[in-house]
């Protein structure tokens, strides 16, 4: 049994749902979002609350259970607030900017690399930090995936871009002969 499945979701003020079948289609202040559930949950709107149960008794059905319930939470959560991940660049003349809706990044490369961005996210720079935002929970964690991909942070000096709070283990170098 699922134990997040089991928790239902109280719709907060503000937030519209609509539960056509397998279709969840949820509104906010921040925009909408929709998403197609599996068949095999079984997704009930009642007052002001979003209950979860699986159709049947099989292995996918239990398995999806808790997914499909954390999914539809995280769309409410995002309409309403919105998510974003920050990255920290480290390195002498490591450098990020934004121009429209792109990211330039000038991480020791011969030509900067630009990523665009999706719809519904947006960029965010300061000094050396990048700010990822959006309502979209998973986007903001694939862009931010992308970003990193870059220029990961490598073991010696510890230069890259990485998540802020992540912990770089930084290997020791070659000793010298005594």
């Amino acid at each position: 049994m699922s134990r997040i499945g089991k928790k239902e979701i109280l719709i907060p003020d503000g937030v519209e749902v609509k539960i056509n079948g397998t279709k969840v289609e949820v509104k906010g202040p921040k925009g909408s979002l929709k998403m197609k559930t599996l068949p095999e949950i079984l997704i009930e709107k009642k007052d002001n609350t979003i209950h979860f149960s699986p159709k049947s008794d099989d292995l996918k059905s239990k398995a999806y259970w808790g997914l499909t319930r954390t999914l539809v939470n995280n769309m409410i959560e995002g309409v309403l607030k919105g998510f974003e991940k920050k990255l920290e660049i480290n390195g002498v003349g490591f450098k990020a900017r934004v121009e429209g809706n792109k990211l330039i990044l000038d991480v020791g490369f011969s030509h900067p690399v630009e990523i665009e961005a999706p719809e519904g996210i947006e960029f965010a720079v300061e000094k050396n930090v990048i700010t990822v935002s959006g309502i979209d929970k998973e986007l903001v964690g694939q862009v931010s995936a992308q970003i990193k991909r870059v220029r990961p942070p490598e073991p010696y000096k510890g230069k890259g871009i990485k998540y802020v709070g992540e912990i770089v283990r930084i290997k020791v170098g070659k000793k010298t002969a005594a």
